[in-house]
């Protein structure tokens, strides 16, 4: 599984939590919880890299892990 950086954060105007994906444009989702949220999020993900590689489009490498020296 490929794995891109997920940001969750609550959202007072939509009463819910809210995964985004930056590395991929306008992927994101909500739930309920926090638990919820990532794991609507996780789908949205295999959809969006789905649709990409149908368009013929370029799917972003994930930025992977810091290492320090």
């Amino acid at each position: 599984m490929i794995r891109y950086e997920v940001i969750i954060y609550w959202s007072d105007e939509d009463q819910s939590f809210v995964a985004e994906v930056p590395e991929l444009a306008g992927c994101m989702a909500d739930g309920a919880t926090y638990q919820a949220a990532l794991a609507n999020v996780e789908t949205v993900i295999r959809e969006w890299i789905e649709v990409a590689h149908s368009l013929g489009r370029t799917i972003p490498e994930p930025k992977g892990r810091l290492v320090y020296a």
